[in-house]
Parts: C-alpha cells; sequence; structure tokens
C-alpha cells in the first residue's frame, strides 16, 4: 500500500476590504479565457421598468466555472432534500398582463 500524504490544511482570511451583498441579480458573460460574473441587485418600479444595479465583477477560469457549477448543484441537491423543491417563478410573455 503507498503511504496517504498528509492532508492539506487550509486556513481562510478575509482581506480589509472584504464585504457582502445580497444580489438577485447575476449575469453572466463567456469569453474563451473566461467567465465574467456581474453581480446586482434588481429592484421592479413599475410592470414595464426594471432596474439593475451592479455592484461586484468577478472573473473565474473555466475550470473555475465549472467547480462552482459543481458546488452549488450539490449544495442545491442537499438544500431540496432538506427543505423542498426550489420552484422558479414562471416566465410569462410581456404582452401578458
Amino acid at each position: 500500500m503507498t503511504p496517504q500524504p498528509p492532508q492539506t490544511k487550509i486556513q481562510l482570511t478575509n482581506t480589509s476590504d472584504y464585504r457582502e451583498h445580497y444580489a438577485n441579480s447575476v449575469q453572466v458573460r463567456v469569453s474563451l479565457w473566461d467567465f465574467f460574473l456581474l453581480f446586482g441587485t434588481m429592484n421592479q418600479s413599475a410592470p414595464d421598468a426594471v432596474t439593475i444595479h451592479n455592484f461586484e465583477g468577478v472573473y473565474l477560469s473555466p475550470q473555475q466555472a465549472k467547480a462552482l457549477a459543481n458546488v452549488l448543484n450539490q449544495n442545491i441537491s442537499q438544500y431540496e432534500s432538506t427543505f423542498g423543491e426550489i420552484k422558479l417563478e414562471p416566465k410569462t410573455p410581456a404582452s401578458i398582463q
């Protein structure tokens, strides 16, 4: 048997400019080299008017984007197992009022 290498110890620290925000809007742009996630808050002031205030953009390598997708999928599955299915709001055509 080959001995297992010791497990890497990971230490998390926050930088002095670390902040937490709530986002209900995430836009994604993709290029050959990276994924760009643009986080913001969306407010609907009228049936035909939506304002999005973007506050943070994050670039990810394609590998990190895929790793993030995997982690999110695992956590969503665990959440739904505990609390029930997450239902997305139905999309209605703009012509239906």
